[in-house]
C-alpha cells in the first residue's frame, strides 16, 4: 500500500479548511442579512408609529392618561338696584365615573383586598375591579336606582372602529352639597371622582322669577336676563391639561393653566323692597278673585325704570322639579290683551292734544247707546250730556266713541304708534310681542269707535305702563329699561305738557266719589288712574262672563313717582270690574312704594274715601 506524500495530504487538508472556511462566512453573511432584515423592519415600524401613525397613537395615549380639565368661571352675580342680590352662584360638589377604568365582577364576588393593579397588555384585566355590592351602595348614596348604575358601568358602544369600548365619563349626581359628596367618596368605589361646580342661588325665588330667570344644571340661562345677558354673565371658562395616573390622580401638569375669566355682574332698575310689594298684593288679588293670572308693572315715572315686574302664577328657580311651562309665561311682556277702558285716557288726549275738544267740551251720550251701520255702543250707565272731565270719570263708552271719530284714521293710528304701541319695547326678554295695532287702511268706522274704548287693539301690560308715561310729566314718553339709569334717558315728545296736566285732572277725577275707581284711593296721596273691564275672545267670540279687569295710574298726582299698571285675566264675575279687582293692588302698592321711596304725601290722611255697599261703587264693563 502506497501512502500519500507529506504534500498531498496538506493539500486535502487545505482544501477542507477552505469548504470549512466558505461555509462560516455563508452562516455570517446569513445571520448578518437576517439581523439586518430585522433592524430595518424595526427601522420601518418606527418611522411608521413615529411618522404616519403618530396622531393615532398620541390620541391613544392621551385617551387613558392625559385629560384637559376644564375650569369653571364663577358666574356673575345679578343684584337690584341697591345691591340686594337676586342671583349668587355657591360652589358645590358634582360626583362622576369612569367605567372604562373599572372592571365589573359577577354578583357575588367581592375584590380582593390584596388586591394590586396588573400590569397586562389585557385591557380589561388591568382596569381596577368593582362588585355589585360597591355599585349598590353608592347607586343609594347619589339617589339612583342600583340595577341602573350597573347596567350603565358595564355598558358597552362602538367606537369608529366598531370595537366595543366601556364610556369614559359617567355623571352621578350633580350639584350635591360638599359634606355629601364626601360621604359619597368616602365608600372608595373605584373609578368615582368629584368636581366642583358652580349652582344658581335666587334668594328672591318666585317673587323675581319672571325678571331674573334661571339656568339649567350646566350653568347657561334658561329665562329672564340670565338668558338675555348670558355672555356677560357667564365669563369665559379656563383650562388645565393633566395627566393622570392608573387611579385617577393627577401627577403632572403638561401644560400652562389658563385662567377662567370670571362673568360680570349685572345691576337692575329693580328695587326688590317694591318688587316684594308687588307680587303679594298680585298674587292675592289672582288668589281671591280666582282668576287665571294677572301681571303688574312699576315704573319710574321720571325715567322708565322698572322697579317692579311680577306675574301670577310664579314658580320657584331654586327647585330642580319639573317647572309647569304656563307658570314661566312671562305674562306682563308676552300677553296680549285688549286694554279696554284704559284705553280712554290715551283717546282724550289725542283729541285734546289735536285741538278737537276740551277739557269741559260737552259731547252728548244721550241714553248711552249710538248705533254705526247695524253694530251698536253701550255704556253700562248714560251720562247724558257731559264733558270730556266727566266722560273720563263715569267711563262712558259712547263718549270716547265720539271722540275717536273727531279724527282722521290716519292720524289715530300715527298717535297709537307714538305711545309705543304695536312696536316692540325692547327690554329683551325672550318672547318680547310688539302688540298689534291693525293697518289704519283696513278701519271701518265701527271699529275706529271701539278702538277708543280699548277693542280691536291688543297690548301687553308693560306697554300700557310706558303709555301712560305722557300724562306723568311733560307728555313725553321714554324708553322702558331694566338697567339702573344714572340720568333719564332721551324722551320723545308726543303730546304738549299743557294737555297732559289735563289728562291728570281727568286721572284723578276717576279715583274721587263719582269715578270707577275709588279703592284705588291712597292715604296722605292723590293719584290718578284709568279702570278697564274687557271682554275676553273666547273662539273667536266676545264671552260674556270671561273678562280681563285692569286698571293704569300714577301717583302721586301732583309730582308723578310712578307709574303702575295691573291686569287680573278672568277674574270670577262678580269681582270682573277692574274698580274691584286691579283698582285694590293698585292702591297698596303704591302706598307701600311711596313710603319706601320717601316721598313726601300731598294730601291729608283723611283724604279717601271709606268703601261700604260695592253698589255704590260706579261700573263699567269696557
Amino acid at each position: 500500500m502506497i501512502r500519500p506524500t507529506h504534500s498531498a495530504s496538506h493539500g486535502r487538508r487545505a482544501e477542507r479548511y477552505g469548504v470549512k472556511l466558505k461555509l462560516e462566512r455563508w452562516r455570517v453573511w446569513f445571520v448578518l442579512t437576517c439581523l439586518l432584515g430585522l433592524f430595518a423592519a424595526l427601522l420601518g415600524r418606527s418611522l411608521y408609529l413615529q411618522a404616519w401613525n403618530e396622531g393615532f397613537l398620541q390620541d391613544q395615549g392621551d385617551a387613558r392618561y392625559r385629560r384637559t380639565l376644564k375650569l369653571e368661571p364663577n358666574r356673575g352675580m345679578i343684584t337690584d338696584r341697591n345691591g340686594e342680590p337676586l342671583a349668587i352662584s355657591t360652589p358645590v360638589q358634582s360626583v362622576w365615573m369612569s367605567p372604562r377604568s373599572v372592571r365589573l365582577l359577577p354578583a357575588g364576588q367581592a375584590r380582593p383586598k390584596d388586591w394590586k393593579p396588573v400590569h397586562s397588555d389585557d385591557e380589561e384585566e388591568s382596569r381596577v375591579p368593582v362588585s355589585v355590592d360597591e355599585l349598590t351602595r353608592l347607586a343609594k348614596m347619589v339617589g339612583m336606582p342600583p340595577e341602573e348604575l350597573i347596567g350603565k358601568v358595564g355598558a358597552t358602544r362602538k367606537n369608529k372602529k366598531g370595537e366595543e369600548v366601556k364610556t369614559d365619563f359617567l355623571w352621578l349626581k350633580r350639584h350635591m352639597s360638599p359634606a355629601d359628596a364626601k360621604r359619597v367618596l368616602a365608600l372608595n368605589v373605584p373609578g368615582v371622582y368629584s368636581q366642583t361646580e358652580y349652582r344658581r342661588y335666587y334668594p328672591a325665588a318666585e317673587v323675581l322669577a319672571h325678571v331674573v330667570g334661571f339656568t339649567n344644571l350646566d350653568g347657561r340661562g334658561q329665562e329672564g336676563f340670565e338668558l338675555t345677558r348670558n355672555e356677560m354673565l357667564a365669563g369665559k371658562p379656563g383650562s388645565r391639561t393633566v395627566i393622570r395616573d392608573r387611579r385617577g390622580y393627577i401627577v403632572e401638569d403638561v401644560s400652562t393653566i389658563v385662567p377662567p375669566q370670571e362673568g360680570q355682574d349685572l345691576q337692575l332698575s329693580i328695587d326688590r323692597r317694591i318688587q316684594y310689594l308687588a307680587y303679594r298684593e298680585l298674587k292675592n288679588a289672582v288668589d281671591n278673585s280666582q282668576a287665571v293670572g294677572g301681571a303688574i308693572v312699576v315704573l319710574d315715572a321720571r325715567t322708565g325704570e322698572v322697579l317692579a315686574m311680577a306675574n301670577a302664577p310664579s314658580y320657584n328657580p331654586n327647585s330642580r322639579v319639573r317647572i309647569d311651562p304656563a307658570n314661566k309665561r312671562n305674562r306682563a311682556v308676552t300677553d296680549l290683551y285688549e286694554p279696554g277702558s284704559t284705553m280712554k285716557a290715551i283717546t282724550v288726549a289725542m283729541a285734546l292734544n289735536a285741538g278737537k275738544v276740551k277739557p269741559n267740551s260737552i259731547i252728548q251720550t244721550g241714553n248711552g247707546m249710538m248705533s254705526i251701520g247695524p253694530a251698536t255702543i253701550r255704556d253700562d250707565h248714560a251720562v247724558g250730556a257731559a264733558t270730556v272731565e266727566h266722560i273720563i270719570q263715569k267711563s262712558s263708552n259712547v263718549g270716547a266713541a265720539k271722540m275717536a271719530l273727531m279724527m282722521k284714521r290716519e292720524e289715530m293710528s300715527d298717535f297709537f304708534y307714538s305711545v309705543g304701541f304695536g312696536e316692540k319695547l325692547n327690554t329683551g326678554f325672550p318672547g318680547e310681542s310688539p302688540g298689534r295695532v291693525r293697518p289704519w287702511k283696513t278701519w271701518r268706522p265701527i271699529e275706529q269707535a271701539t278702538m277708543a274704548y280699548g277693542y280691536g287693539v291688543s297690548v301687553s301690560v308693560m306697554q300700557m305702563a310706558r303709555a301712560y308715561q305722557i300724562f306723568a310729566g311733560n307728555g313725553e314718553v321714554h324708553p322702558v329699561t331694566f338697567t339702573k339709569q344714572v340720568a333719564p334717558p332721551p324722551g320723545r315728545q308726543v303730546i304738549s305738557a299743557e294737555t297732559a296736566a289735563q289728562v291728570r285732572k281727568m286721572l284723578e277725577m276717576v279715583t274721587l266719589p263719582g269715578g270707577t275707581a275709588t279703592r284705588a284711593q291712597v292715604v296722605g296721596y292723590r293719584v290718578g288712574g284709568k279702570t278697564g273691564t274687557a271682554k275676553k275672545l273666547v273662539n273667536g267670540v266676545y264671552s260674556d262672563t270671561a273678562r280681563v279687569g285692569s286698571f293704569v295710574g300714577l301717583a302721586p298726582i301732583s309730582n308723578p313717582r310712578l307709574i303702575v299698571a295691573v291686569m287680573i285675566d278672568e277674574p270670577s264675575f262678580e269681582l270682573r270690574y277692574g274698580g274691584l279687582v286691579a283698582a285694590p293692588v293698585f292702591s297698596n302698592v303704591v302706598a307701600g312704594s311711596l313710603r319706601l321711596l320717601g316721598v313726601p304725601p300731598d294730601a291729608p290722611t283723611n283724604n279717601i274715601l271709606l268703601h261700604g255697599n260695592e253698589a255704590d261703587d260706579v261700573k263699567e264693563d269696557a
